[in-house]
Formats: C-alpha cells, sequence, structure tokens
C-alpha cells in the first residue's frame, strides 16, 4: 500500500512539474531573412577618357588616362586608337613606356591608358579635338570619346616650365576633412645634365604637404634626376582637421637653377559623415506584452562636418511583430544637431513570455548608425491568474489526495 502512495505521489510531481515548465518557457522566434544576389550580364564594357574638356596654355602638354571599365563576366581585349587629331599636335596612346594600339581588361576589373598630346610649336589660343575610337576585338562593342583641348592665356603669376615637366593624372580628389590626400606626380628631367631639384607646395594654412617615393613612408624635399630622366613622387596631403567644406587650391613648385615648373592641384572637402545614437539613460531595454504597443526614445545626434541628410529607420525584428517610428524619417541633421525619435514595438499577440531583440539601423547620406533593444515580453494579466489559478487547483488537489491517500 505504502509503495502504491509513493508511485501515485511521483506521477502527480511530475505532472505538476510539467504544467510549471509550460507556463513559464519562453520560444523566441526570429524571422529569416534572404538576400537574392543579382547576375552580371556575360558582356558589357565601357570607355570613358578621365577630363572630356581640358584648358591649357600655349606651349603646354595635355595628358590624362583613357579608362576601360569591364562589368560583364567575360575577358575582353579592346583596339584602341587616335581616329583624328589637329594639326601640329603630335598625339598618341601609351603605356607608362611605350605607345600602344590595345588593351585586355579581365572580367571585373579597371584598366587605363594614357593619352598624350603634344604641341609642335606654341598654339593660337581656341580650341582643339582629339577623336578616339575603340572597339572589341569581334566588333560587338564599339566606343567614341572626344577630348576637347582649350588653349588660353596664361593666368597670371603662374610660372613657365623650362627645363623641367611636371605631369599628374588626377589634379582634383574630393574626400572628407579628416582623410589623407595622395597625388601621383611625374618629375621628369628635360635637361641634358644630372642635377638636384628641390620640391616646394603652396597650400592653405593648417594644411600639411609632403613628398615622397611611391609606397614608401619616408618624405624628402628634393630629388636627384640624370640628364632626360622622370621619377614618380607621391604628394601627400592632410588637411587642417574639421576643414570647412569647399575646394582648396595646392601649387607644386620643382625647381634647380634656372629650370623651374609647377603644377596646380585641388581638394574638394565635403566634410566628414559621423553619428551617434542612443537613450537618455543609457538603457537599451523595454518590457512588453502581447499584442501591446511599448515606447523607447533615442537621440540621433550628427557628430560630423557636413550635414547629414535623408535619415531612414530600418527594423529587424521577430516574424510577426510591428516596429513604427515617429518622425517615420528626418530630412537633415545639422552638425552638432541631435533629434530624438520615438520607436513604438508591438509584439505578436501570441509571443511567449521571454526576451527577444528587435534592431534599429540608422541610415544616413553616407553613413549608418546601428542600435539593439532587448525587449522582455510578459505575459498579460489575464494568463497571470489563470497561472496562478491552475498552480492553486494542482496544488489543492494534491493535498486533497494525500490526505485521502494518509486516511487508507
Amino acid at each position: 500500500m505504502l509503495k502504491r502512495i509513493k508511485g501515485v505521489r511521483r506521477v502527480l510531481f511530475s505532472a505538476f512539474m510539467a504544467i510549471s515548465f509550460l507556463l513559464l518557457t519562453p520560444v523566441l522566434s526570429l524571422g529569416d531573412q534572404k538576400t537574392d544576389e543579382g547576375k552580371k550580364p556575360e558582356r558589357l564594357i565601357e570607355m570613358a577618357v578621365e577630363y572630356p574638356v581640358v584648358v591649357v596654355a600655349p606651349k603646354e602638354e595635355v595628358s590624362m588616362d583613357i579608362i576601360f571599365h569591364n562589368r560583364g563576366r567575360s575577358n575582353e581585349d579592346v583596339e584602341v586608337w587616335i581616329d583624328s587629331q589637329p594639326k601640329n599636335w603630335k598625339a598618341k596612346i601609351k603605356t607608362y613606356r611605350y605607345g600602344i594600339r590595345g588593351v585586355h581588361v579581365p572580367s571585373d576589373q579597371t584598366k587605363t591608358i594614357t593619352f598624350e598630346a603634344t604641341p609642335e610649336k606654341e598654339m593660337k589660343l581656341g580650341e582643339y579635338k582629339f577623336e578616339i575610337k575603340g572597339r572589341t576585338v569581334d566588333g560587338n562593342f564599339n566606343f567614341h570619346k572626344t577630348i576637347l583641348v582649350k588653349v588660353e592665356e596664361k593666368e597670371k603669376g603662374t610660372v613657365e616650365a623650362k627645363g623641367v615637366k611636371l605631369t599628374t593624372s588626377y589634379p582634383v580628389l574630393q574626400g572628407p576633412s579628416d582623410a589623407k590626400f595622395e597625388f601621383s606626380m611625374e618629375v621628369e628631367s628635360k635637361l641634358d645634365k644630372e642635377a638636384v631639384f628641390d620640391l616646394s607646395a603652396q597650400c592653405p594654412e593648417g594644411w600639411i604637404v609632403n613628398f615622397k617615393p611611391r609606397w614608401e613612408e619616408k618624405y624628402f624635399s628634393s630629388i636627384r634626376l640624370k640628364a632626360n630622366q622622370s621619377e614618380t613622387v607621391a604628394v601627400e596631403v592632410k588637411p587642417m582637421p574639421l576643414a570647412k567644406s569647399g575646394e582648396y587650391p595646392i601649387t607644386i613648385r620643382v625647381s634647380s637653377g634656372d629650370a623651374r615648373a609647377e603644377v596646380k592641384l585641388k581638394i574638394i572637402i565635403t566634410g566628414t559623415y559621423a553619428l551617434e545614437a542612443g537613450t537618455p539613460t543609457g538603457l537599451l531595454s523595454l518590457e512588453a506584452r502581447q499584442g501591446k504597443p511599448a515606447n523607447i526614445s533615442f537621440y540621433i545626434k550628427n557628430t560630423g562636418t557636413a550635414p547629414n541628410r535623408d535619415i531612414k529607420f530600418v527594423s529587424f525584428k521577430p516574424e510577426n511583430w510591428k516596429v513604427e517610428f515617429n518622425p517615420e524619417k528626418i530630412p537633415a541633421i545639422e552638425p552638432g544637431d541631435l533629434k530624438q525619435v520615438e520607436a513604438i514595438i508591438t509584439p505578436y499577440e501570441e509571443a511567449l513570455v521571454g526576451d527577444y531583440s528587435v534592431g534599429v539601423s540608422i541610415e544616413g547620406e553616407k553613413v549608418k548608425k546601428n542600435l539593439e533593444f532587448r525587449v522582455t515580453v510578459r505575459p498579460s494579466t489575464a494568463w497571470g491568474w489563470i497561472g496562478i489559478g491552475i498552480i492553486i487547483v494542482v496544488v489543492g488537489g494534491l493535498a486533497g489526495l494525500f490526505r485521502w491517500l494518509g486516511r487508507r
């Protein structure tokens, strides 16, 4: 009889534990996100000239890149040539070593070659056109670009080149004020003897300009060249911290005795883009109930030097949950300004009790910031009383059963 009573007690205890486990165990359900990756076309290649229109002084040479973008899956061989050019100009297409008539462009890569034009004598003021053509070897893709060279009077104060030539393919660079800019400049001696050329820079106040060899981190202020030798020099420019948006000219000069030349560079500062986000208390957690909205406020601050425009919000939430924002988007935040946003989070009506993660991506013009909120779903009051009632009934039943079995 005693063994029977103990067996009944074990069965009832197991049933009690199972009911409690089902009432108190949370289950998290997160929706899956899938991204479909688009496919590239079999063949797609484009040709572009670096500067379709350039302005030079009389006797000044022209040099720029011709760029090929292969956006397809197939490698391409492209023929390229100068179809027409003005009289009294010598023009060619070359690499850094020799002239070429074609270029191989692997899939998903960009290749550049150099267009170079030299006037045979001092040219009259006016406009001169060069027609550049290209095609793939099978003739399926044909290209035609025009380079317009405008010969104008030299600006006052410009140094006339003599005995040395300076060339740069990218005289204008653009970026934020916290970036480090690097120009590539070719120094070519036109002297018939070895010489040491001094390098100097004229730049905005507070800016730093250094000269260094390519691919090396050491600085110098002069360079030794043999007769008719050329050397590539990297010009490293560091803007003044928090420089305002705008255009900043930089003049690089090279001299050795009577030999001298200069090149004008330009940096366009776009400002820095940075966002800071959080809650006033620093807490990223809140409580909610099934099917009931819960609110939490967070701030967004522009910690950069440029305005941040068209700020949107994207939520990453469990399946069947709802997340709304007030306001839905912010047109712009000026540097140093702060905006407050309210997130309204509504759990699924059948969400189980427990902790869930809700992510928020704050996407600005050129920068984004992520926040992750922990949402604790509490049972509704009705279910709480139902659970308590079930436990009371179970406990009462067990007590009555134990008393009945005790009498026997």
